[in-house]
């Protein structure tokens, strides 16, 4: 297709969505990784990512990426607070950026997700070896994206499509322990929904189901046993569910993490009181 054709199809999409090219950063129109990139599904100002990489609505329907696809991690290697650098793994089309401020880890970041068969991210991490117990306190200060989602993982490798097992807490409250069993497989997991009819505030009357933002989750490494904890409420972290089973050999990248599960759009997370022992039995 000619460039001038290209332009020319670029503002028509434009157009569609009540956009002017003209409106747009420059770098919102320098994304188009596979054919079938579109403007149409940008927000105003987003940078502009495939279309697979949107998440699910009416007017779209969410898919894998491509077989094959990738995008090299952008790394940091400048410590933060317990972390040695960090990262945006599978390199969103918008750059993510964290901080510290006392206890609190502030993580920005996009990206279209951490799922299927590779991710897109930001990770603050540290290289381990051996048994891990890792847990924080999660939060969404703006709220935001229901399917957003905070991690604490353990990952072979800084690569997007890394083998790797992790625990989420999303926006909506959903907590899961995932795993992606080789690298470039699809990720599999068993997810958890938390509700009370009566015992939380927020109902219209006490038989109205309140979801539960767990306030604390973790994750154990223990040989090749990998479990996940949660505190529901403040009280002592617990197992939640079964374990899986999964090799990763050190040296393997333990840290937080946190994905917008909008390809373009950055989001806000906040991870606070880590613990990180090199050790299992210690999810506190």
């Amino acid at each position: 297709m000619s460039t001038m054709r290209t332009l020319q199809r670029s503002a028509a999409l434009a157009a569609m969505a009540g956009l002017a090219l003209a409106a747009l950063p420059l770098h919102a129109q320098e994304h188009a990784d596979v054919p079938g990139s579109s403007l149409a599904n940008s927000p105003p100002g987003a940078p502009l990512a495939p279309d697979w990489a949107y998440p699910q609505s009416t007017t779209h329907n969410q898919v894998g990426p491509p077989s094959g696809f990738h995008r090299a991690s952008r790394v940091e290697a400048r410590p933060i607070g317990i972390f040695d650098g960090q990262a945006d793994v599978g390199a969103a089309v918008a750059p993510g950026r964290a901080s510290l401020s006392g206890a609190t880890y502030t993580i920005e970041a996009a990206g279209y997700n951490v799922w299927y068969t590779r991710d897109e991210f930001r990770f603050l991490f540290k290289t381990m070896s051996g048994d891990v117990s890792l847990a924080a306190d999660i939060a969404y200060p703006h709220g935001g994206f229901g399917d957003h989602k905070a991690l604490l993982l353990i990952r072979q490798s800084l690569e997007d499509d890394a083998r790797e097992a992790f625990v989420a807490l999303h926006g909506d409250g959903m907590i899961h322990l995932a795993q992606r069993p080789e690298a470039g497989k699809r990720i599999s997991d068993m997810e958890y929904r938390i509700g009370s009819r009566g015992g939380l505030p927020g109902g219209q009357s006490p038989d109205s189901l309140v979801t539960l933002n767990a306030k604390r989750i973790g994750i154990e490494k223990k040989g090749n046993q990998f479990t996940l904890w949660v505190s529901e409420q403040g009280e002592p972290m617990h197992q939640f569910g079964a374990p899986i089973t999964l090799e990763i050999a050190g040296p393997f990248y333990v840290g937080i993490g946190f994905s917008s599960h909008l390809p373009g759009v950055t989001e806000t997370a906040t991870l606070s009181n880590v613990v990180l022992d090199n050790s299992a039995g210690h999810v506190r």
